[in-house]
């Protein structure tokens, strides 16, 4: 996002082109009159006659009707046979079309995102042509439910709109002709779209239309309006039918442009908004997280309001009610998890077994036994409160004092009601950072704590408020608003649809939502008692029930309202007050909403009673009624997301943010709560988006997205307003004068709420200038290296050794089947010191550099263009003692033959009797034989490849390691040069440690033998140093550049790195040793050098067990942090600074800042973004519609949309957090 400001367009040029060819497609129904290409006449005169069509066949069956020849009845019929015929012609050209032009070509779904390609036509009726006019259906099943209706259409249609029907209607020919002409005007647009071409419509809900469902959506709407004309006609005079029927059939000429406007819902997207209407207004349910649970729900919920009205004793309704009402507001993937057991439940809860961790074990998590003793409880003492209070206290016993509508036993729970309400209230406004509606700071929430500890402890009061408000409104609320209920007068009447549902409604929700439960209880309370002993006719005779379900409704529009009148104001003010947001026509755009005011106030009266989304135009102060979808506005799944790596941290994040928010939830500290609530959380440079998908007793459903940390420009802009929106509201000093406790951001979409406890990773990065290009901390890292894996190799040894695991024979430190000495007790050990082996130890690194060209690579050398063939490779003196090594029979080392010359130009100053005897090139003949049991010449074995070494102590083959280990084709004047780097100390003093580990109370004497076995320790000295020759560490790091590579496992070649990495597992404990190493370093340079062997020890240890030390791209990286490892560690290189970075993450609770969304503002965005995308798809990514906007946060918006609209990298399956 690199282009910012109010210049960008709001369509590029091409994509207006193609807008304004769509658009008046979509308002004729589908007639493309508007190309991008010159096409022949009959292209237009085709589609203009197939469009007039209808509006002929109707015309004839009018016009016999308006002669008398039929009746209305049939000439009905006549024009639906002969608008039937018409679609079966055109059905079957278009079959017959789509078989001669591609019977290869399989018609797909149609992508609303493609733009149309240019058609060569040939002839007016040739195959091109026809397909270009109707495309035909895809499923059979269609084309015959099409063709059907839409003769079905057009009979009904010339019934509706009949001359005479009108003049009935409106007592005028001039207005029955003019309702007539624009009538068939509408007709024709839904014939049109129904069987020839579907035109993408402006409210489209689904990116792609799967199985032609959009066809359908603007016949039944025209369906409807005949439903009902047919009811008056029917029915007899009643007039409000007739009214209605009125201004029905002028609504039925807008109906053109409420499509265009899109403000009319697609087929999907109306069921799922109808059902969630009638589940939450009706039936006292809450939205649903998934569209099968609302289906379930809905049909389970009918079902239980139809027995109601069934029920004959008003006891019974009553007991039936409130155990129904409690068990449908509970949460049944709880009561799933029960059955399936806890493996399943974790997928059914939210928690994916595979990217989320379990949920916790706490009260309210899972269906336990106290669990089901608390529901169980809950419903008997509610069960057994309304049974006793309705049989002894009906009203039915105080037929004298029902004159009083408050009887005495009522009014007090009355008064109990109102109080309940303005305690739990007040609790939760104390719980919040501002109160009034966000208007002013609370002086009682603390402030600028930079401690969790220090915030627990400050917070103790609010935490002690919020317990009594979950009391009063989890435990005492309920029954206080059962027993109004049960004592109530309209009971008597409860034997007709409206009380029956009402009743149901009334006795569901005081479970399902108790808060709005209150609230409405309340209003309902207040309104009689203000009423006093005076009657209110109409109000009176609708019952308690249905007065609820209006106080609900109600309150319900004017919260909408009130959210959408802010969010109007906001996009009308930012327009003009934001210099970046200010385009040209601002001003006349302003003048324009301030001269229609009321026009603007209507349209946000009509979205908010319709529960639809309040669309501003590209984001600009142009106002629509978005057509009403579901509260989650989107149709697909919960829990899709565009995951990167970056999505772990959000994964991890999600488990300990879920059980923060149930606290936050339960106390009040976020606000009053429903479903379609947005939240917003940030943390350092994660952003949180959190919706409440639904709500019920004791739960809550929610879904945790997040969204990228990778923050593009438009990103930061909205990030950095949200930190000082934070900031202004968490970080100023407690004691606050008057003009200092206002919310300075109160027009902002975020309201800040609370800071939650979060057990998450905060991430440190550190440049390490002057730490790894230092030469002093570089020369300490080849000493670090070898102790560290020396400590991992003995650690190594011990893992195996609990595991039960020994090596075998052909496994052993030795080759030809090394035995130690308890295994071969007559044989003797070789106790001779490395040191007797005659070698320079100032060996410049320049011969180590000549001796990296192994002569192994030699024997692997020939010349294929030899002109007499290729000749077999020779075997050099390495690659005979590397074959000795793999298991040949080997002489015993011996003295050099009398009088014989040393030999020292291919092997540096080493001396030829220190090689290995040469057996199978035949040069071992001839030598002096020699005892066994003595190593002649005092010359020691200790660093050959193939050397026989036996352990002096019985416990050392305990700390083998495998024979492939000491295979390296290395020479040994390199490994005996290094000899003195190998740390015999740190060895000593780590095997005694180890060894203490691996045998228990082991004896003095066990530790003592282990560390003077010189065998064990020339073993561990050959792989170490072979592992240092193979990574090219022979001398100190002098480069930077080099460490970094080392550290990546960017190993330079070198002669051992083949074989190094022939052994994974060895080759993963020194990169392991590398980087283990280079935090020491990093450790020491920062906290200074360790102070002895036992501090090194216990930082090895540390780092084993609390570290992990990789790259940010590995595997391991990931997999650390969903396991919550308590450090992880990541060298980076900065190529644009040019500079090494050090990257620490430290898991640990800290305060994660969370504030609430405007809901309805998000809504618009997100609607603005469906019709934006899927219609005129501009998917431009410098579009004007998703710039910054610290105000409306409008980038952060388009983020959290789902994909494919929106790109959250992490977004959680519906998880079920408990609130009780």
């Amino acid at each position: 996002m690199v282009r910012m400001g109010p210049d960008v367009p709001l369509l590029n040029e091409y994509k207006q082109e193609f807008f304004w060819k769509r658009f008046p497609q979509t308002i004729l129904g589908g007639p493309r009159f508007k190309l991008g290409y010159c096409a022949p006449p009959y292209v237009y005169v085709n589609q203009a006659v197939l469009f007039l069509t209808p509006w002929l066949f109707g015309g004839i069956g009018t016009l016999l009707c308006q002669l008398h020849l039929l009746a209305e009845l049939h000439a009905a019929v006549l024009s639906g046979m002969l608008m039937l015929g018409a679609a079966v012609v055109v059905q079957s050209l278009a079959l017959n079309a789509a078989r001669r032009t591609g019977t290869v070509e399989r018609l797909g779904a149609p992508n609303i995102l493609a733009d149309e390609e240019e058609v060569e036509f040939t002839h007016c009726v040739g195959p091109e042509t026809v397909r270009f006019i109707a495309p035909g259906k895809r499923f059979g099943l269609n084309v015959v439910l099409h063709t059907v209706l839409a003769g079905a259409l057009c009979a009904f249609g010339t019934w509706y709109v009949l001359l005479g029907r009108l003049t009935a209607l409106y007592g005028s020919v001039g207005v029955a002709l003019v309702v007539f002409v624009l009538s068939w005007v509408t007709l024709c647009i839904a014939e049109y779209s129904l069987i020839v071409n579907t035109a993408t419509e402006t409210a489209t809900f689904q990116a792609q239309d799967t199985y032609e469902i959009s066809p359908l959506t603007r016949p039944l709407y025209i369906l409807t309006f005949i439903a009902v004309d047919l009811a008056d006609r029917f029915v007899g005079p009643v007039p409000e039918l007739q009214l209605i029927s009125q201004v029905l059939h002028v609504l039925f000429l807008l109906l053109p442009l409420l499509w265009a406007l899109g403000m009319l819902s697609p087929l999907d997207a109306l069921l799922l908004w109808a059902m969630e209407q009638s589940l939450v207004f009706g039936l006292g349910g809450s939205p649903m997280s998934s569209n099968l649970r609302l289906l379930l729900m809905f049909a389970v919920s009918i079902i239980v309001a139809v027995c109601t009205f069934f029920i004959p004793s008003t006891l019974g309704v009553v007991l039936f009610t409130i155990s129904m009402g409690f068990l449908l507001s509970l949460d049944f993937s709880q009561l799933g998890s029960l059955c399936v057991g806890s493996r399943a439940a974790r997928g059914k809860d939210g928690w994916p077994r595979e990217s989320s961790p379990t949920p916790p074990c706490s009260f309210g998590w899972r269906l336990g036994v106290k669990e089901l003793l608390l529901y169980l409880g809950l419903l008997l003492a509610a069960m057994t409160e309304a049974g006793l209070l309705h049989h002894f206290l009906n009203p039915a016993q105080f037929q004298n004092q029902t004159q009083v509508l408050v009887w005495a036993p009522q009014a007090a729970v009355s008064y109990l009601l109102i109080l309940l309400f303005v305690l739990c209230w007040a609790l939760r406004e104390i719980q919040g950072a501002y109160v009034c509606g966000g208007m002013f700071l609370n002086p009682l929430y603390p402030r600028g704590m930079a401690s969790v500890q220090v915030f627990r402890q400050r917070s103790r009061g609010l935490h002690v408020a919020g317990t009594i408000r979950r009391v009063l409104l989890n435990l005492v609320s309920p029954l206080a608003m059962i027993a109004f209920l049960a004592m109530d007068s309209s009971l008597l009447k409860l034997h007709t649809a409206s009380l029956s549902v009402g009743f149901t409604r009334a006795f569901r929700v005081v479970w399902q939502s108790s808060e709005e439960a209150l609230l409405q209880m309340a209003v309902v309370v207040s309104v009689r008692l203000a009423a006093g002993d005076s009657k209110l006719p109409g109000w009176d005779f609708l019952g308690t029930g249905v007065q609820l379900l209006l106080v609900g409704i109600l309150s319900d529009r004017l919260v909408q309202f009130l959210a959408k009148l802010k969010f109007t104001l906001t996009v009308l003010v930012t327009s003009w007050t934001e210099k970046k947001q200010r385009r040209q026509s601002a001003g006349a755009l302003l003048a324009l909403n301030a001269s229609l005011c009321p026009l603007l106030l209507s349209v946000v009266a009509l979205s908010a009673l319709l529960s639809a989304p309040l669309l501003p135009l590209f984001t600009l102060p142009i106002f629509l009624v978005g057509f009403p979808r579901p509260q989650r506005s989107w149709p697909g799944p919960v829990g899709t997301a565009c995951p990167c790596p970056d999505s772990v941290y959000y994964q991890q994040m999600s488990r300990s943010l879920a059980g923060a928010l149930r606290t936050g939830f339960a106390a009040g500290s976020l606000g009053s709560l429903s479903p379609g609530s947005h939240f917003l959380g940030r943390f350092q440079d994660r952003v949180v988006w959190i919706v409440i998908l639904e709500r019920g007793y004791g739960y809550l459903t929610v879904n945790i997205k997040g969204l990228e940390l990778q923050e593009t420009s438009c990103h930061t802009v909205e990030a950095r307003r949200v930190d000082e929106v934070f900031e202004g509201a968490f970080e100023r000093p407690e004691r606050l004068g008057l003009t200092q406790g206002l919310n300075m951001h109160w027009g902002n979409a975020l309201t800040p709420c609370a800071v939650l406890p979060v057990r998450v990773y905060s991430d440190a990065r550190n440049v390490l200038s002057g730490i790894i290009d230092s030469h002093d901390n570089l020369r300490t890292l080849q000493d670090d290296f070898l102790k560290t894996l020396i400590w991992l190799l003995l650690r190594h040894c011990v893992q195996r050794g609990r595991q039960g695991f020994t090596w075998g024979p052909e496994e052993g430190a030795g080759a030809g089947g090394r035995r130690s000495q308890s295994s071969q007790p007559a044989q003797s050990t070789c106790t001779q010191p490395a040191e007797a082996v005659v070698v320079e130890s100032n060996v410049s690194s320049l011969k180590f550099r000549r001796d990296s060209s192994s002569l192994t690579s030699f024997g692997d050398w020939s010349d294929e263009d030899d002109l007499f063939g290729p000749q077999p490779a020779r075997r050099t003196v390495a690659l005979v003692s590397t074959e000795a090594q793999l298991g040949h029979t080997v002489m015993q080392m011996g003295p050099s033959l009398p009088g014989s010359v040393e030999m020292d130009s291919l092997f540096e100053n080493m001396a030829l009797s220190a090689l290995q005897p040469l057996q199978p090139l035949g040069l071992g003949l001839g030598l002096p034989a020699v005892d066994k049991g003595r190593n002649p010449g005092g010359l020691s074995d200790g660093l050959g490849p193939t050397t026989h070494l036996s352990f002096s102590c019985p416990h050392s083959e305990l700390f083998s390691l495998p024979s492939d280990w000491r295979t390296a084709p290395l020479l040994p004047s390199r490994l005996l040069g290094l000899r003195p780097l190998f740390p015999e100390d740190w060895f000593r003093f780590a095997l005694g440690r180890f060894g203490l580990l691996l045998q228990g109370e082991a004896s003095e004497d066990m530790t003592k033998a282990l560390k003077e076995d010189e065998g064990l320790r020339e073993l561990h000295a050959q792989v170490a140093l072979s592992c240092l020759i193979s990574l090219g560490a022979e001398s100190s790091f002098t480069s930077p550049s080099y460490v970094y590579r080392l550290y990546c496992g960017d190993v330079p070649w070198t002669e051992g790195l083949d074989w190094l990495s022939s052994s994974k597992e060895l080759y993963q404990l020194a990169l392991k040793a590398f980087r283990f190493s280079f935090k020491l370093l990093f450790d020491q340079a920062s906290l200074g050098p360790m102070e002895g062997p036992e501090e090194l020890f216990s930082t090895l240890e540390e780092y084993e067990r609390d570290w992990y030390i990789g790259l940010v791209a590995e595997r391991g990286w990931q997999d650390s942090i969903l396991q919550e490892k308590p450090f992880l560690f990541s060298l980076g290189h900065d190529l644009t600074m040019g500079t090494y970075t050090g990257r620490v993450l430290s898991l640990q609770e800290q305060l994660v800042q969370v504030g609430s969304l405007n809901g309805e503002g998000v809504r618009g965005q997100w609607a603005n973004l469906s019709w934006e995308l899927l219609y005129a798809t501009n998917d431009d990514e410098e579009r004007y519609s998703i710039q910054a906007h610290p105000i409306m946060l409008r980038n952060l918006t388009v983020q959290a949309a789902d994909p494919p609209l929106g790109y959250p990298i992490y977004s959680s399956a519906p998880l079920h957090l408990p609130c009780l």
